[in-house]
């Protein structure tokens, strides 16, 4: 199972192809979930767990993984269900995502599929789960779940959500506007908390095809969509439409030249400049620094005020 993520560096390819590597695992049951490839440094077999006193319930302890300490989240107990208690047979799966690394412990893992985004939708409201789950795909007949997994993380981790006092640029006198793409309610809570201590207006899409259908209608009714839009600020990994295929999409259209865009992604440790660069944006920021974003965000605030 380590090498099942051999050759990841090549998949960089699929960037700016609205596609994606799904890893396949499942908790116990006969449903079966998703995680982006992209997020995953390997896949291991349930190692020794030590456990943290006083920790959240959910963390089932500690590995060691060349040399550094790993904790390790229960996936099933993470989105309420019962805990995965086979020491034989199950696996952790070590992702790096926000900033972090950290590992999930799953029942199984399957295999990885090669999907299109467009393949990936949102789930219907009254999907089980509790909100844990973001998306869902279709593969062999089978639904398979994808799970909000900075959710999960945002659950466990208790780090600051505003922007500290002293970051706020105060000659900044225009709100500006942004628009907020991005399929995970818990981010877009974090983006939006950000904005609105800068003081910012925002439009929100929850996935490419949306932010992308929102431009589009600006432009219809005659907004001159860069005068009026300080950035825009979008995930990478979305259903229907990823960030890189809309940040292709907007740099293909005339009427949105110039429009200055940050791809914000939990996708920490993974792409880099090179990527932004391929498909056209203008800065890359892997999620979630509250003060960082909002210096970034300044920043383009101050080049269109002339600070």
């Amino acid at each position: 199972m380590t090498g099942i993520l051999k050759g990841i560096d090549d998949r960089t390819n699929l960037a700016g192809t609205n596609r994606l590597e799904l890893l396949i695992f499942d908790l116990g049951t006969e449903q079966k979930f998703g995680i982006n490839v992209f997020k995953i440094q390997e896949v291991i077999q349930r190692p020794k767990l030590t456990k943290i006193p006083g920790g959240n319930d959910v963390v089932r302890g500690v590995c060691q993984l060349r040399g550094k300490d790993i904790p390790v989240i229960d996936m099933s107990m993470a989105i309420g269900e019962p805990a995965i208690n086979d020491d034989q047979n199950s696996f952790v799966i070590i992702t790096e995502f926000n900033r972090s690394v950290q590992g999930f412990l799953v029942a199984g893992v399957d295999r990885i599929v090669n999907l299109y985004w467009q393949h990936i939708k949102p789930p219907p409201s009254g999907v089980e789960h509790g909100g844990y789950v973001t998306a869902l795909t279709e593969v062999d007949d089978e639904y398979v779940l994808i799970i909000d997994v900075e959710k999960i993380l945002s659950e466990v981790d208790d780090g600051p959500d505003g922007v500290s006092k002293d970051i706020l640029d105060k000659r900044l006198k225009k709100k500006g506007h942004a628009l907020v793409v991005d399929d995970s309610i818990v981010a877009q809570n974090q983006v939006k908390r950000v904005l609105d201590d800068l003081g910012m207006d925002y439009t929100v899409a929850n996935d490419g095809q949306e932010g992308l259908d929102i431009l589009k209608k600006w432009i219809a009714n005659g907004v001159d969509v860069p005068a009026f839009l300080t950035m825009i600020i979008s995930d990478v990994e979305m259903p229907r439409m990823d960030g890189y295929t809309l940040v292709t999409e907007v740099r293909k259209t005339p009427e949105l030249e110039g429009l200055y865009v940050m791809l914000h992604t939990s996708l920490s440790g993974v792409f880099n400049e090179t990527m932004v660069k391929r498909v056209g944006a203008d800065i890359f920021m892997a999620k979630y620094k509250p003060d960082e974003l909002a210096e970034a965000v300044q920043q383009r605030m101050r080049i269109e005020q002339g600070i």
